[in-house]
């Protein structure tokens, strides 16, 4: 058992957290390049974005284990800069943002696919630049779909087991989360430790899906 039983609720939280702003700001750019831009390849981006929900976690933490390990170029281009993501909190927080960002996309297209784009032009007649169109216009009425997004993409970085445990692995005060907790304590034969996380993650988890089908109804299931 870890010497601090609550280290991994805060590191999940904070790493749950983090991989939320994360998922937030590269998912509403991509669903909105999904569904409004003329772009080719929009379907392809599409499933890509959806990959992580069907690949199971394990292939995933594979290939993110592959592309941030040193034998890759871009972890050869972090390790010159004195930076590494393998087998720390960080590599938790990228690999908790990738099984999160589909959340983000799917419920931010559904809301940006609704809105009225009438609205949007009238904007723009009375001389507001796209930006500002987008910032005070389209946010504002898409942000029940993002707000649902955003809870569904932070209880599942939270619940993280798979990939996190490839890339981040499994140190106790250090990476080890929840998820990977609960994991060490069955293994280890501790029912009464396992019990008591599982029930922490399940009741975290129950109120944050509660507070996303009362806020909203852009939920993609």
């Amino acid at each position: 058992m870890n010497s601090d039983p609550l280290f991994p609720l805060f590191l999940s939280l904070r790493v749950a957290g983090m991989a939320t702003l994360l998922a937030l700001l590269i998912g509403i750019f991509l669903a909105w390049v999904i569904a409004r831009s003329d772009l080719p390849g929009r379907d392809v981006l599409s499933a890509l974005t959806a990959l992580p929900l069907v690949l199971p976690p394990t292939v995933l933490g594979y290939y993110l284990l592959v592309a941030l390990g040193q034998q890759s170029p871009l972890g050869r281009w972090l390790a010159r800069h004195g930076m590494s993501l393998v087998f720390t909190w960080r590599g938790a927080v990228i690999a908790a943002t990738v099984v999160a960002l589909p959340l983000v996309v799917q419920s931010a297209q559904a809301a940006l696919s609704a809105i009225d784009q009438d609205l949007e032009e009238v904007a723009r007649t009375l001389g507001r630049s796209e930006p500002a169109v987008f910032f005070t216009v389209t946010l504002p009425l898409a942000w029940r779909g993002i707000l649902a997004g955003a809870i569904l993409a932070f209880a599942r970085a939270l619940g993280e087991f798979g990939a996190t445990l490839m890339v981040a692995g499994n140190i106790p005060g250090r990476t080890q989360t929840m998820p990977i907790a609960i994991y060490d304590a069955v293994q280890g034969g501790n029912q009464s430790e396992a019990n008591l996380l599982a029930g922490i993650v399940t009741v975290v988890a129950v109120g944050l899906l509660v507070v996303a089908r009362r806020s909203t109804r852009y939920i993609p299931w």
